[in-house]
């Protein structure tokens, strides 16, 4: 079965005066439809330049980047995306800013309306609708973002850290509450992360980055069944593929 995102030989350069910077070199990624791809790297190595790769907001100098059989010049608008920040509009309400990208693609459509009702509940976001930002704990509004990247139900989800700001019992419910909902839409995802545990967590797949330039170091299998919970993660299965990632992860080049 062919890929559903593939990238091949992307290599970045960022270039401001003086200063030349290989960000990714030579990345190569196979993405399977409906797949949950994370990838873990540590902080500067590229990860979220590769996320902004695949989205077409960034140009890569080297490389072929697809989707769905499709190079990708320009961005690409059948995918939701979420930040480590939710960037929720201090203006609008709950609703208001999870159906923002159906107002800016002028869609009026009544299911989607019910969509968006739909993932405000599955994400505990009920009573809150009429809310404002400011209103809300920092876990609610990243819930909040949460939905807004998923009411227009594109095929692909990119996720930069969505979890990062937050304290550690909120993160962990969210990573559960994140796996429940793409268990029920089975979107695609390419989610972005330095929390090794989170990965394995979460992904059907690790990819391992090293330190920039970016390179992709190893790609792992992970075939714990789902649903999975935190329970997992106290296991010594997990904590051995924990292991091997984080070797990886560290390892210095020859």
């Amino acid at each position: 079965m062919g890929a559903f995102i593939r990238a091949q030989g992307i290599s970045v350069v960022f270039e401001a005066r003086d200063d030349r910077r290989v960000v990714l070199d030579n990345v190569d990624v196979a993405v399977a439809e409906g797949e949950f791809y994370v990838v873990v790297g540590p902080s500067g190595c590229g990860k979220s330049t590769l996320l902004n790769v695949i989205a077409g907001l960034v140009r890569p100098v080297s490389g072929r980047m697809e989707i769905a059989g499709h190079e990708i010049r320009e961005p690409y608008t059948q995918a939701g995306i979420a930040f480590q920040h939710h960037n929720l509009l201090e203006w609008r309400t709950v609703r208001e800013n999870v159906l923002l990208p159906l107002e800016i693609k002028r869609i009026n459509n009544a299911a989607y309306i019910f969509r968006a009702q739909q993932l405000l509940e599955a994400t505990g976001l009920a009573g809150f609708e009429n809310h404002y930002p400011h209103e809300l704990s920092g876990g609610m509004r990243q819930r909040a973002a949460m939905c807004r990247a998923l009411v227009a139900d594109l095929p692909l989800l990119l996720m930069d850290e969505p979890f990062g700001a937050l304290d550690a019992l909120t993160r962990e419910e969210h990573q559960i509450m994140l796996q429940d909902l793409w268990m029920r839409e089975r979107k695609t995802v390419v989610f972005i992360t330095h929390d090794v545990r989170e990965a394995i967590l979460l992904g059907d797949r690790v990819a391992v980055m090293s330190s920039r330039p970016g390179r992709i170091v190893e790609t792992v299998d992970v075939e714990f069944p789902r649903p999975r919970s935190q329970q997992l993660t106290e296991t010594p299965e997990f904590n051995a593929l924990v292991h091997r990632v984080r070797t990886k992860l560290f390892e210095r080049p020859a």
